[in-house]
């Protein structure tokens, strides 16, 4: 590779606005891979500033380091990621910010009744639930999981 492929931890830092601290924990996650110069300097490609900014956007929408790792291990090493690349990882993570919306939108309808009943095995709501029935669903908030009261 070329030497102008090769840019510093800071170089890498300083473009995307993460801290060299950060930089160096996805690298230690295996989400960067840098080389080291003689004198033991990290050098990442160029490329890996969009690699950082990807990490930073995808935390920022509520991915796990480990989600965002299956995604960027799926981009061949030693290139930047091209438009049908990123377009791929998008169309993945779209399904599941999908999902997330759906979840988010049932929560907030169902959070100003009681709140979404079958919280905390609640045994007064006759609404909802009825002499605690959530609870044979199973424990935690079981309507807001997605189950359906037995009288709807």
């Amino acid at each position: 590779m070329a030497a102008g492929q090769w840019i510093t931890i800071g170089e890498v830092a300083w473009r995307t606005g993460a801290a060299v601290s950060a930089i160096r924990f996805y690298e230690e996650k295996g989400l960067l891979t840098a080389r080291r110069t003689a004198g033991g300097t990290r050098m990442f490609l160029r490329s890996d500033i969009r690699r950082v900014s990807f990490i930073l956007i995808a935390q920022r929408l509520g991915f796990s380091l480990e989600e965002i790792g299956v995604h960027l291990r799926g981009l061949p090493d030693g290139r930047t990621p091209t438009k049908k690349d990123w377009e791929k990882i998008s169309r993945d993570f779209r399904a599941s910010i999908d999902e997330r919306i759906a979840a988010l939108t049932t929560l907030r309808t169902r959070l100003t009744s009681c709140i979404g009943c079958g919280c905390l095995s609640l045994k007064t709501c006759g609404l909802y639930n009825p002499e605690d029935e959530a609870k044979e669903k199973g424990a935690g908030p079981r309507y807001l999981l997605g189950d359906k009261p037995s009288r709807a």
